[in-house]
């Protein structure tokens, strides 16, 4: 089992909403959790609607929707843990109870503000797959997403089926990066990402940042306007302090220090 010591702070959610998805006026569905100590840097965010299994109600996305636009603003913010607060569950997918009751054109504005959502955290090709099980077609990036991770052939034989995989078999599939052994807290699989953002932590933010713009377009389009986007983000990261520090920590051959300038 991974340990890992660290300064907790309490979770609160980043804004003032009485309401929730569930019709009761308690915790909100989305907490925020900075990291101290060590681990400063780091900020959990808790998905907690225990009663729907942390399903992806209007409430649900709404305030993740407005979690995610306060901390994009905030340069404290160095890596970010998606964790559920359901004890057995990450995260059910859609919300069908709730959608059912929906009007038409309801349920395309929905759609489209949950499509946005996973476009932040890239994810939705999982919880396309449960759509289908149910008679519904992946509408949150599953059809475009998943192909370009499997491949067509695979990403249709999933999402024609429905299939359910367990973590071993996504893992087989290169559809998570890391299947762990679960533990008697039933947390590993959290103590394995926040060993994964801890060492990403110490890396320089802008370059990390940028790196991930570069690959996320790149992934867009062709190669060689990939290349293009790749120059632009490197081009942003040459005037950095966070370079010339890097640059001047491996020339005298101490571990560097980043700052995000």
């Amino acid at each position: 089992m991974l340990r890992v010591l660290c300064l907790l702070r309490p979770w609160r959610p980043l804004w003032a909403r009485g309401c929730a998805s569930d019709g009761a006026a308690a915790a909100s569905e989305i907490q925020v959790r900075a990291l101290a100590g060590p681990d400063q840097g780091i900020t959990e965010i808790l998905m907690n609607r225990p009663r729907a299994r942390n399903a992806l109600g209007n409430v649900f996305v709404s305030e993740l929707l407005e979690t995610l636009a306060q901390l994009r603003e905030d340069r404290q913010v160095r890596v970010l843990l998606f964790r559920s607060g359901v004890k057995g569950v990450f995260c059910a997918g859609a919300d069908l109870k709730e959608r059912e009751q929906m009007s038409e054109a309801e349920v395309g504005v929905f759609v489209q503000r949950l499509r946005g959502l996973m476009n932040d955290i890239a994810s939705s090709a999982i919880m396309g797959l449960i759509e289908t099980t149910r008679g519904l077609l992946p509408g949150a990036g599953g059809t475009q997403r998943l192909p370009r991770c499997l491949g067509v052939a695979l990403a249709k034989e999933l999402i024609f089926t429905g299939r359910r995989l367990s973590g071993t078999e996504a893992h087989a599939l290169g559809l998570v990066n890391h299947a762990v052994a679960q533990n008697e807290e039933g947390d590993a699989a959290y103590h394995r990402a926040r060993a994964l953002a801890q060492e990403i932590l110490p890396q320089a933010p802008i370059a990390v940042r940028l790196g991930k713009v570069a690959i996320d377009r790149g992934m867009e389009v062709d190669i060689a306007s990939g290349m293009a986007i790749e120059g632009m983000c490197y081009a942003q990261n040459i005037p950095t302090r966070d370079r010339l520090e890097g640059m001047a920590a491996f020339r005298e051959k101490r571990p560097p220090t980043f700052v995000g300038e």
